[in-house]
């Protein structure tokens, strides 16, 4: 493939769709009061919340495919690589952050919003921000941004790359086991807000990256026993308990990357999964705002079965972001347009 070409694996739009609505069926659950139990409200569920780290692994590896070799080859320049990421994510995440604060004003969301509006708050020592809750993904992503120049560095040559994934992968076991014990940081503070502890996640998706044609090809011929794979990793990820355990989700989120680039077609890849991929991430970032409304309207415990209210309020979060989503962008889009034609 030529390196002045954006590498395309339109199968990681399942990916990014599930993972979203994922997500958004966890926070429905865990913010909706509902009494419900089993399998599926007790350990399911609840653990598409992990959810967030398979989208630093395909961030990871979608980044390199889009820029990588720009960035080595120097067919682009700082300012337009910076720009781009500020393009794609300050203009949504702004509105929702203004939309906030109108709704809950008070002078520590103006603190809030301030340090938002940067999108720097991930290098904040322990950034619990209320403001837009979900928003702290953005500021991890943003920092791996920031990097993302000595990224490719690292990845410049193999034996560099396993070098820094394991001294990454290092540096996050410390974090866990000394750096964020209760002697080091505030009981409040969560490990997965600090990128020094999700690194080994981008990495990871780095690491695909480069040996991408290898695993394509090996993909390919031994899909189904690769696929078996991946189901029963998940399976003995929920029989014996550990899909809070990040290292073990590491690999099998890796699994599910690298299943998903070498793959066309089925469930991953279609048209309702790359419609829901291209707005993805403002479906993450807008659903609690929609919940939020569900909420003041008395619409989330409409049923006598909470389970029943939990199905439909969980349906109309999802429909209500994605309907959000969709008018923002394409607000944004012909206010962007507007904006370019005036002449100054």
């Amino acid at each position: 493939m030529k390196t002045n070409e954006v590498e395309r694996y339109e199968s990681i739009n399942g990916l990014r769709a599930f993972s979203a609505i994922g997500i958004v069926l966890m926070h429905v659950l865990a913010n909706g009061g509902y009494t419900t139990s089993g399998f599926i409200f007790d350990k399911l569920i609840p653990s598409f919340t992990q959810f967030v780290y398979l989208f630093m692994v395909i961030s990871g590896f979608s980044l390199c495919c889009g820029y990588y070799f720009k960035i080595t080859n120097k067919q682009i320049t700082m300012e337009q690589f910076y720009s781009k990421r500020y393009a794609k994510i300050w203009p949504f995440f702004a509105l929702l952050c203004l939309l906030d604060i109108v709704i809950s004003p008070s002078m520590n969301s103006f603190y809030e919003v301030f340090a938002n509006l940067t999108l720097c708050f991930g290098l904040l020592p322990n950034s619990q921000i209320s403001v837009i809750g979900v928003g702290w993904f953005i500021g991890v992503v943003f920092v791996f941004y920031f990097l993302f120049p000595f990224f490719c560095y690292l990845l410049s040559n193999k034996r560099r790359a396993w070098l820094s994934f394991f001294v990454a992968f290092t540096l996050k076991v410390l974090c866990a086991v000394y750096f964020f014990d209760a002697e080091h940081v505030p009981e409040n503070f969560k490990m997965r807000h600090n990128f020094i502890f999700c690194a080994v996640f981008f990495y990871a998706g780095g690491l695909i990256f480069l040996y991408r044609e290898w695993l394509i090809k090996l993909i390919k011929r031994y899909r189904s026993v690769v696929l078996v794979v991946c189901i029963i990793s998940s399976v003995g990820v929920y029989a014996f308990a550990l899909s809070g355990n990040s290292n073990v989700l590491l690999v099998l989120f890796s699994f599910f990357l690298i299943y998903a680039i070498g793959t066309s077609g089925g469930v991953l890849q279609n048209s309702i999964t790359r419609f829901l991929s291209g707005i993805s991430m403002e479906i993450y970032l807008c659903h609690m705002v929609i919940f939020r409304i569900i909420e003041k309207l008395h619409m989330t415990h409409m049923f006598a079965s909470d389970e029943l209210s939990y199905t439909v309020t969980s349906v109309g979060t999802v429909t209500g972001a994605i309907i959000f989503s969709v008018s923002v962008k394409k607000v944004l889009f012909v206010a962007k347009n507007k904006l370019t034609t005036i002449k100054i």
